[in-house]
């Protein structure tokens, strides 16, 4: 039986539709949590967009990660850890860019003209060699060295065997290693272009 609009689900039943891919059960979690996302984060980050910003952020990783919620019928609990814990990183991360205690000695972190260019070139040349890659190992070293991924979130991602994600990333790592052969000093290619 499919859900109506007018219908008023428990958060279990939602979560479980939601899982199935009903985008009107998603709708009513969004709905459903919305305004109190937005009043955590507010609370913690003290700034109506970065309210703005975390409710979303918290929604989408939510959503992404639906499947780890193991209580269902908890999932306002569940989902609210999520707005918290992204909302202490984002004051975090504001903190940390606010530092004006700089050691001496150090290095300014600002790239300088020739440096953006040479990490756009960079970036342009390890994009043409992943797009060279098959599908599945494009998407495997994209999640796991790109966007840090582990293994078994990315085998549950991509519906495969961890074992099967390891060889993927190897190979893919192997055929990138051939393909950037000729530049100097790689080894740290995709750090540079993160």
């Amino acid at each position: 039986m499919s859900l109506r609009a007018t219908d008023c689900p428990d958060d279990s039943e939602l979560v479980l539709r939601a899982r199935k891919g009903e985008e009107l059960a998603l709708s009513m979690l969004i709905e459903r949590y919305q305004k109190s996302a937005y009043a955590l984060a507010f609370s913690v980050t003290g700034r109506h967009e970065d309210a703005e910003d975390v409710a979303q952020e918290s929604f989408l990783v939510a959503l992404d990660q639906l499947d780890e919620c193991k209580d269902p019928e908890r999932f306002g609990g569940w989902f609210m850890t999520i707005v918290r814990n992204r909302s202490k990183n984002l004051i975090r991360r504001e903190s940390l860019r606010r530092t004006s205690d700089v050691p001496q000695g150090t290095r300014s972190r600002i790239p300088t003209p020739d440096k953006i260019a040479e990490i756009s070139q960079l970036r342009e040349i390890l994009q043409q060699a992943i797009a060279v890659l098959p599908e599945i190992q494009q998407e495997v070293v994209l999640l796991h060295d790109l966007e840090g991924w582990k293994h078994r979130e990315i085998a549950e991602r991509l519906g495969i065997p961890s074992g099967t994600v390891r060889s993927h990333l190897h190979f893919a790592r192997k055929a990138l290693k051939q393909a950037l052969a000729w530049i100097p000093d790689r080894s740290d290619l995709i750090r540079k272009v993160q």
